[in-house]
């Protein structure tokens, strides 16, 4: 780990990083063992990882790292930006079925949603079809719905008003602002913090995350990607979650302890309890 951002000081309590791609390297930079990545996050207490798998090779690999590492869980899906290219949706939608039935380590059908960054308006009409089907299929496996929102507040509520929601769901990445946070939390939805909350120039999610209900919020890395500050622009890892949970406590006024406790609680029963 000489190349990458030092370990910061480990956390008075447990957490849990809701949502890591152990299997994605950064650029040119491999991604770590998988039993290096766990230890040095259990080392500044993150010892359990919720592992995403955003198209079918990456929902294979989470499927097979959860059922292999007792710190792990996983989440099958096709992320937004991966639907529109698929030759045959339907066909990839029925083995993301099949791989979230497939353990019951597989906790989660996310991420999906809707991104209108990444996706242009020819690919969104195949976006939300996708979209929809994923909540479907939460709803009947009674799976945490994780939900990828980019530029496109507006429609993932109109959606999740039309499709109804599972009764666990948690926006991913959370980077709308307090207007939205409450629209989301009017819902149900745990409000999941990475990163960008400590970047200065993210005013309206660190708005956000200091008005959500201790009882809401969790934390994440996104890794590799979204470094939290000072390391913003290297890689990530969830290692580094640390970083972001003190950035959070010092927006709320919350004591780190305490809500290191209440991010390890919440996530459980998130994501369908302990593991």
């Amino acid at each position: 780990m000489s190349e990458r951002p030092p370990a910061p000081e480990p956390l008075p309590h447990p957490v849990v990083d809701n949502h890591c791609h152990l299997d994605i390297g950064r650029g040119d930079e491999a991604a770590l063992p998988v039993e290096e990545a766990l230890a040095a996050a259990a080392a500044v207490g993150v010892p359990r990882i919720v592992q995403i798998g955003c198209d079918l090779p990456g929902a294979r690999w989470a499927v097979e790292a959860a059922a292999t590492h007792d710190a792990l869980v996983a989440g099958v899906a096709l992320h937004p930006n991966e639907a529109p290219r698929l030759p045959d949706l339907d066909a990839a939608l029925a083995e993301i079925e099949e791989l979230a039935q497939a353990h019951d380590r597989v906790r989660a059908v996310g991420e999906t949603g809707l991104d209108t960054f990444r996706t242009g308006p020819e690919g969104r009409a195949v976006q939300e079809h996708s979209f929809r089907r994923h909540i479907d299929l939460a709803k009947r496996l009674d799976k945490t719905l994780v939900i990828h929102d980019r530029d496109a507040h507006d429609d993932i509520l109109r959606i999740v008003d039309e499709e109804g929601v599972p009764d666990r769901w948690v926006m991913h990445c959370f980077s709308g602002d307090a207007t939205f946070a409450r629209a989301c939390l009017d819902r149900g939805a745990y409000l999941s913090f990475a990163g960008t909350v400590t970047f200065k120039n993210a005013a309206p999610v660190r708005e956000a995350a200091a008005l959500a209900p201790r009882d809401r919020v969790l934390v994440e890395t996104d890794a590799p990607y979204l470094t939290p500050t000072p390391h913003r622009g290297r890689t990530n890892g969830s290692y580094l979650v640390p970083l972001t949970v003190r950035t959070l406590a010092d927006l709320r006024g919350d004591d780190l302890e305490a809500l290191c406790a209440a991010i390890d609680a919440n996530t459980e029963t998130a994501f369908g309890g302990a593991w």
